[in-house]
């Protein structure tokens, strides 16, 4: 838990810096490839990227120890971070109710701590393997026309394909069982990797910067949480310490539901400098 906490400080801490590279990338002429391209001349950024890096490391070690449903609940309480990292630097005020669902985000992530047992044995099919990989290229595709999308379900569904991309990352973690360069490349779990992970970063960068970040955070925080949980339990064989389902279960909820109501902190004011 503690590699998954440390991955939920980097990834928090990115999101303010790219939050911000994001909006100053904003005026422009090209699509979705175009603005992220923009948004990585920013040295905001680009530090928001090595953070990401590190914590892509730590939630690597934390997948290979623990329940992803354990990961995929301490990974939305990015948001708690990012909260409070806006509140010191960038001096964004909280109220009350935000910091009392920063503590409710703490209060679920400790139950899940006490109900979490170890990860599953089960190695996953093939078949889930070529669905990962179908999903990662569906969220490609999304990518690439997310510049096309009007109306109020924009937000709703560019935060869904991040989310979406992002837990395929965490599921293709636990797909591949070998890091020798032939079964790597072999194995539909590292290219579903790769692509997803592409994928969630241009579609992040995109709801970052189009229609109401409440609602696409919100998006991103449902897309990488409960479809790898529901994976990990059902296909993977994660399970709870016995007799502390209902506690991993409240504790699930109690965290995705406390990240949820940080969702406007997936995006930095826009007068930051």
């Amino acid at each position: 838990m503690v590699c998954a906490l440390g991955a939920a400080v980097c990834f928090g801490t990115a999101t303010v810096l790219q939050a911000v590279a994001a909006r100053t990338a904003g005026t422009g002429k090209g699509g979705e490839a175009a603005l992220l391209l923009r948004a990585l001349r920013q040295w905001r950024y680009i530090v928001g990227l090595s953070l990401d890096g590190i914590g892509f490391v730590f939630q690597i070690v934390a997948l290979r120890s623990l329940p992803i449903y354990a990961v995929s609940a301490a990974l939305a309480s990015s948001l708690a971070v990012t909260a409070v990292v806006a509140a010191r630097l960038l001096r964004v005020r909280l109220s009350g109710t935000e910091w009392g669902a920063v503590a409710v985000v703490c209060a679920g992530l400790a139950m899940l701590g006490l109900a979490s047992g170890p990860e599953g044995k089960q190695d996953g099919s093939d078949t889930l393997r070529y669905v990962m990989l179908a999903v990662a290229v569906g969220m490609v595709l999304l990518a690439l026309a997310g510049g096309r999308l009007s109306g109020r379900g924009r937000s709703l569904v560019l935060g869904l394909g991040a989310g979406f991309g992002f837990g395929v990352v965490e599921v293709s973690v636990r797909l591949i069982d070998s890091l020798r360069p032939a079964e790597l490349l072999t194995n539909p779990a590292t290219y579903a990797l790769v692509i997803g992970s592409a994928a969630a970063f241009i579609l992040l960068t995109s709801a970052l910067h189009r229609g109401a970040v409440t609602t696409a955070t919100a998006g991103i925080v449902i897309g990488e949480t409960i479809g790898p949980a529901a994976v990990g339990v059902v296909w993977l064989g994660d399970r709870t310490r016995e007799g502390l389902t209902w506690l991993a279960v409240l504790g699930f909820a109690v965290a995705v539901v406390g990240a949820l109501a940080l969702a406007r902190f997936g995006e930095a004011p826009a007068d930051t400098h």
